[in-house]
C-alpha cells in the first residue's frame, strides 16, 4: 500500500516530507489543527517490562516512577557534567513505556538504555515497524489520528508534548507573560505502519502538512529539540528545557549536581534567543550560522523557518556576554539584520536564597588596649 510520500506533490527529503506543495497553506491548517504531519523524522523506542518506570526515573532528568497509563512527559540523558546526551518524549500505557526520538539519536539512546538495564527487568526495542504523525489538538485532524494511534495495552499512544506549561519539579527562565508554546496544543500520534497507509490513502492532501510547517510552529513556540538545539556543551537550562524536560526535586541521577549548582548558584554560560530575520533579500541562514555584533561572534544560528505570521524566524544559542539588542547573521549570501527576543536571560539560574556571611575583614577591629592605657593615663 502506498503511503504518505507516494502523494501527488509530495516533496521528501533525507528526514521525511518536507511539504505537499504549499508550505505555508499547510502551516495554516496545521496550526489551527485542521492538518496533520507524517513526521519521518522521528522514530519510536519501547521499554517494557515491571521495573521499566522505577529504572527510568533513576537515569533520567525526569520524575517517571509514577507516571500514569496514558500521561506524557519528556526527559533527558544527561552526561556526568550535566550535558545533554539523548533526548526523548514519554507515554506510558500500563505495559510499556513509548519513547519517541530524533531519527538521528534514537539507535544512541536504545543502546545507551540497553547498557544501562543490568539486571533491570525492562527490555528495550526500537521500533520500526510504527510511524509518528503529528498534528495540533481541537481541529477535524486530531479525530483522524486518533483512530490510527495504536493501542496495544487498550491506551491510545497519543503523546502530548507538554510545553504548553511549566511542569510538576520544572522552572521557567522565559520572563514574559505569555509563554508562546501555551497557544500550541501539540499532539503526536504513533500509528502501526499499516494504519498510516490507510491514513495517507484516505486524507485528502489539502489536510496534510510537512515538516517545514511542523518546524515553523516549533521554532515560533521556542520550542528546544536534540536535533536542532543540542550540541556537545549543551546544558537544560540554556534553552529553557528545565521547564518540562527536568523534575528539579526528584532524587539523584546522572547530571543531576551540575543541573543544581548551575540553577541554584551559577548561570548557565549560554542562553537561547529567538530572532526575527530581514526578509528583505529572501534569504534564510543555515543552522550553523554565526551571529554577531560587529565583528564578535556570540553563538550561532540552531533552527530557521519561515513563519506563516511572523515570517522569517530563527532560535539561536548564544553566549551569555552576548547583549540584548540586534544581531547580525552572517550567511553564506551575506548578512541578514536579526531582532533579539530574550529567551532564556544573561541572569538565569542563582535562583537560592542563600544568606550573605560577614566577612571578617569586616567586623569591628577589636579596641587597642594601649588606647585604654593612654586614657587612663
Amino acid at each position: 500500500m502506498a503511503g504518505f510520500g507516494d502523494i501527488d506533490g509530495a516533496v521528501s527529503t533525507d528526514e521525511g516530507i518536507a511539504h505537499f506543495g504549499d508550505a505555508f497553506r499547510e502551516q495554516r491548517r496545521l496550526a489551527a489543527g485542521e492538518a496533520m504531519a507524517p513526521l519521518g523524522d522521528r522514530t519510536v523506542i519501547e521499554v517494557a517490562g515491571p521495573e521499566r518506570l522505577s529504572w527510568l526515573d533513576s537515569i533520567t532528568s525526569q520524575s517517571v516512577a509514577r507516571l500514569a497509563p496514558g500521561e506524557s512527559t519528556e526527559l533527558l540523558v544527561l552526561d556526568p557534567q550535566g550535558r545533554v546526551e539523548h533526548a526523548a518524549a514519554v507515554i506510558d500505557d500500563g505495559a510499556s513505556t513509548w519513547l519517541i526520538a530524533d531519527a538521528g539519536d534514537a539507535d544512541a539512546l536504545a543502546t545507551w538504555l540497553t547498557r544501562m538495564k543490568f539486571r533491570t527487568q525492562a527490555t528495550v526495542e526500537v521500533r520500526d515497524d510504527l510511524r509518528l504523525i503529528g498534528f495540533v489538538d481541537g481541529g477535524s485532524s486530531a479525530q483522524a489520528a486518533s483512530v490510527a494511534a495504536s493501542a496495544p495495552n487498550g491506551v491510545a499512544l497519543i503523546w502530548s508534548d507538554p510545553w504548553q506549561r511549566v511542569s510538576a519539579g520544572g522552572h521557567q527562565y522565559a520572563e514574559v507573560s505569555e509563554h508562546p508554546g501555551a497557544a500550541l496544543a501539540w499532539r503526536v500520534a504513533i500509528v502501526p505502519a499499516d494504519a498510516a497507509d490507510e491514513l495517507a490513502a484516505s486524507t485528502p492532501v489539502e489536510s496534510l502538512a510537512g515538516l517545514l510547517a511542523a518546524e515553523a510552529l516549533r521554532v515560533a513556540a521556542w520550542r528546544p529539540r536534540w536535533a536542532a538545539e543540542v550540541d556537545e556543551r549543551s546544558l537544560p537550562h540554556e534553552s529553557d528545557w528545565i521547564r518540562t524536560a527536568v523534575h528539579l526535586n526528584k532524587g539523584c541521577y546522572r547530571g543531576q549536581e551540575t543541573v543544581a549548582k548551575v540553577h541554584n548558584l551559577g548561570h548557565p554560560p549560554r542562553r537561547l534567543a529567538a530572532l526575527h530575520l530581514d526578509g528583505s533579500d529572501a534569504v534564510l541562514p543555515a543552522p550553523g550560522d554565526p551571529v554577531l555584533v560587529g565583528d564578535d561572534e556570540l553563538g550561532h544560528v540552531t533552527s530557521v523557518a519561515r513563519h506563516f505570521e511572523d515570517g522569517p524566524i530563527a532560535l539561536a544559542i548564544l553566549s551569555r556576554r552576548a547583549p540584548e539588542g540586534d544581531l547580525v547573521v552572517r550567511t553564506a549570501e551575506g548578512d541578514i539584520a536579526a531582532a533579539q527576543q530574550v529567551i532564556v536571560p544573561a541572569d538565569a539560574g542563582a535562583t537560592a536564597d542563600i544568606p550573605r556571611i560577614t566577612r571578617l575583614s569586616r567586623r569591628p577591629s577589636a579596641p587597642d588596649p594601649r588606647d585604654s592605657d593612654a586614657s587612663a593615663r
